[in-house]
């Protein structure tokens, strides 16, 4: 029975990639494991691992192909002892494939479904198949109409080993799925029920309700706000510039922002003069070692590394204010994992340096370093960017004085940091000059207070005008 690989969503907002590059052909064998494809996906270009085995009988997405529906089928395998010429394949239009209004290919009702998972994940085919939600897993129910049962090819494996009827087990994958814990579970004895598929009499669609219409038309004014704006510049005087996944992602994750938090911005001047000198000092006195290159210093501090040490050690001082807001609960984090914005072509990410408050200045910089590089290749793996309780957005190299930036939920805090400069400050009664730096802190009213954020970003201003706290 031939065996259909499909897209699989590489992280849990993922909802369409592009298919960059196939690694197989058709008429090569693959087992659990093997590289099968590069997907691009709006952060990273990820590699991707077959979690069955089979010989390639149809390439339904060719390489190349943008905007690939996650779930879509991408490939067909024949199963061991199949001839591959004759193993069935869904019918595939692979213009009409990516685009949302022509919807995903469809998967050939017959076939078994598999997944393909990232090659950075656990090697459980199970794990990442069927119990990550928002995996390539069938959106059939393990029950359909006409009695077929849907399992994992491991939750199959299994039970043939243990004598276990699939017909006789419950699914508690997603959308009813058979999963390799629900063999056990009957193997083991334990209850298990045969869930009759149920047949829903046959009714004639409901008519729209208005708010359907409305919802229906939603596409129709953005095309006709497009056109209008459009119609502006009918001089020619412009190119358009599709956006690219990673653009459509901002934008949506911004607008939601702005749409579902609450912010409010604390800012205040830092006195820098202190922590420049000892950054001068520890910069000098790193030790040499080799590299590929010849003997360099092994660690090169910048202001940005301790800019990031003092946040974490500002929420350890504060750690009311390391929080999320979830809309069920508050979710207080052990550890301050703080994400760093990185500009790169055509957007930015935030990779994160986890459990920041415990590391020394010297690994956060050689582990930002290597965060930076590997993010403005696209080389970032999704829990490197993913997640974090605070940022720090930086746009004091660019010459900015002061700015305010856009939570990026699940934080409850952002930091943005512009750029030290020599001003002239009152010290007892005295006009001096004295290297500032403005900070503002955007944060989550939901979840931080005034007078709590106001504590956090005081905090980090103690850390950064007496930067020797910072080594002890």
């Amino acid at each position: 029975m031939p065996i259909n690989v499909t897209m699989p969503a590489l992280s849990p907002t993922m909802e369409e990639g592009n298919l960059a590059k196939w690694l197989v052909k058709e008429g090569d064998k693959v087992s659990a494991g093997d590289i099968i494809a590069e997907i691009e996906t709006d952060k990273a270009t990820m590699e991707v691992e077959a979690v069955d085995e089979g010989t390639v009988a149809k390439i339904v997405v060719p390489a190349g192909t943008e905007g690939v529906k996650v779930n879509a089928v991408i490939a067909v395998l024949a199963a061991e002892g199949e001839d591959a010429s004759s193993a069935s394949a869904p019918k595939a239009d692979a213009s009409a494939a990516p685009a949302a209004d022509k919807g995903a290919v469809k998967a050939d009702p017959k076939a078994d479904n598999a997944v393909v998972g990232t090659a950075d994940e656990a090697r459980d085919p199970e794990m990442r198949g069927d119990q990550r939600a928002t995996g390539g897993a069938s959106a059939s129910s393990s029950r359909p109409e006409g009695g077929r049962v849907f399992a994992s090819p491991l939750a199959r494996r299994v039970a043939k080993e243990a004598g276990v009827d699939l017909s006789d087990v419950t699914g508690s994958g997603p959308n009813g799925r058979i999963v390799r814990a629900d063999v056990e579970k009957a193997a083991a004895g334990g209850a298990t029920r045969k869930a009759a598929p149920a047949e829903a009499p046959k009714a004639e669609a409901p008519k729209a309700a208005p708010e359907a219409k409305a919802e229906a038309a939603a596409p129709v004014a953005k095309a006709a706000s497009d056109a209008s704006i459009l119609k502006l510049f009918e001089d020619g005087s412009f190119e358009q510039v599709p956006h690219d996944g990673m653009r459509k992602t901002i934008a949506k994750r911004l607008v939601e922002s702005k749409q579902t938090v609450p912010h409010f911005y604390l800012s205040l001047d830092c006195e820098l003069d202190a922590l420049l000198a000892l950054r001068k000092d520890l910069n000098a006195a790193a030790p040499m070692v080799k590299t590929a290159k010849g003997d360099a210093p092994a660690y090169k501090l910048s202001v940005n590394d301790m800019v990031i040490k003092a946040m974490a050690l500002a929420l350890k001082a504060v750690p009311e204010a390391n929080v999320s807001w979830t809309e069920a609960a508050m979710l207080k984090h052990k550890h301050a994992d703080v994400g760093v914005a990185v500009s790169i072509d055509g957007g930015l990410i935030t990779p994160i340096i986890r459990r920041a408050e415990e590391k020394t200045l010297s690994t956060i910089s050689n582990e930002m370093k290597d965060l930076a590089k590997r993010a403005r290749s696209r080389k970032l793996k999704p829990q490197e960017y993913q997640g974090g309780t605070t940022a720090v957005s930086n746009l004091g190299m660019f010459g900015i004085k002061d700015f305010s930036a856009v939570i990026n939920p699940p934080h409850a805090t952002i930091l943005a940091v512009g750029a030290g400069e020599e001003r002239a400050v009152v010290k007892n009664g005295a006009v001096t000059v004295a290297t500032v730096m403005t900070v503002t802190l955007s944060t989550d009213h939901r979840a931080v207070d005034g007078a709590l954020g106001a504590e956090l970003i005081s905090a980090f201003k103690r850390f950064i005008e007496s930067p020797m706290s910072m080594l002890v």
